[in-house]
Order: C-alpha cells, then sequence, then structure tokens
C-alpha cells in the first residue's frame, strides 16, 4: 500500500462512519478535507480535540473544509462518543488499521511503563483535488486547532 506525501495525492480508501455511511476518498473530492487521527473515544484528550474542532465546525464550513475524526474504536462506540459530544461531523472506525497504517499514525507508546502500539494523535489537511497539503503530527491539542484553521485560510 501507498504512504501518503505531502504534494501528492492521497491513496484511494473507504472506511465505515458513523451514520450508517461507508466514506471513499472519492466522494471527498471538491472538498478540502481535515482528517484527524485521534487515540480512543471519550478520553480526556481526544474529547477536547473533537470538542475543538465541533465548536469550530463554521469557519471550516465557510471554507469549504469538513471535519473526519479516525479512532480504531468499532462504530457503536463512535455513534455513542458522536452523540454524548454533539459532533456534526463524521468518525471513521478504524478497527482494523487500515487508514492508521496509510497514513502512518501507529506508533510504539509508553502507557504506564508499558510499551504498546496505539494512535499518535496526527492531522492531516487534503485539498480539494485529494492531494495533501499538510500534516501535523505528536499533536498537543492545545492551540492545534489553530493552526489548522490557518492552513485552511492558506489553501
Amino acid at each position: 500500500m501507498n504512504k501518503i506525501a505531502i504534494g501528492k495525492k492521497i491513496p484511494a480508501f473507504k472506511a465505515t462512519a458513523t451514520g450508517d455511511k461507508v466514506i471513499k476518498s472519492s466522494d471527498l473530492i471538491g472538498k478540502n478535507v481535515v482528517l484527524y487521527f485521534y487515540p480512543k473515544d471519550s478520553t480526556p484528550g481526544c474529547t477536547l480535540e473533537g470538542q475543538n474542532f465541533r465548536d469550530n465546525i463554521r469557519k471550516f464550513s465557510l471554507r469549504n473544509t469538513i471535519i473526519i475524526g479516525v479512532s480504531r474504536d468499532s462504530l457503536k462506540s463512535h455513534e455513542k462518543f458522536k452523540e454524548n459530544q454533539k459532533f456534526s461531523f463524521d468518525l471513521l472506525a478504524d478497527e482494523d488499521e487500515t487508514l492508521c497504517k496509510l497514513f502512518d499514525v501507529i506508533k510504539e507508546k509508553n502507557m504506564y511503563g508499558k510499551k504498546i502500539m496505539g494512535i499518535e494523535r496526527s492531522t492531516f489537511l487534503i485539498d480539494d483535488k485529494g492531494v495533501l497539503c499538510n500534516e501535523w503530527r505528536k499533536v498537543k491539542v492545545k492551540d492545534h486547532i489553530e493552526d489548522v484553521l490557518e492552513a485552511v485560510k492558506a489553501l
């Protein structure tokens, strides 16, 4: 499978999403896309990150940009998380890590002194032609939304 690279078109993918949808990369052409990967539904950092996108959704919409969240959680978990947080954007269930591997976000992490493989919080900006324009890895939630908004404005 091809890896992604800034300035290159993202490889084709499809994934199950909240709201009983299947989202394909080809469906996204014509809109800018903020694709953000987060470790786990309903955890403090992931909740805050989702809330930041939710609270700024209008700023993104005005710039022809949609938000999509991705984690390895189940669709059932995503539906509950989305409903509880009133997210107006879709969450993709990547239980088999297909998208995580495509975007190279599975990394070794240290959790309570134990090494585990998990999602490194990362965000990707894809333009309306399907080209990767920007990426943020090892994201710190505080102030991240401002960085992403600035990049969207620059498109």
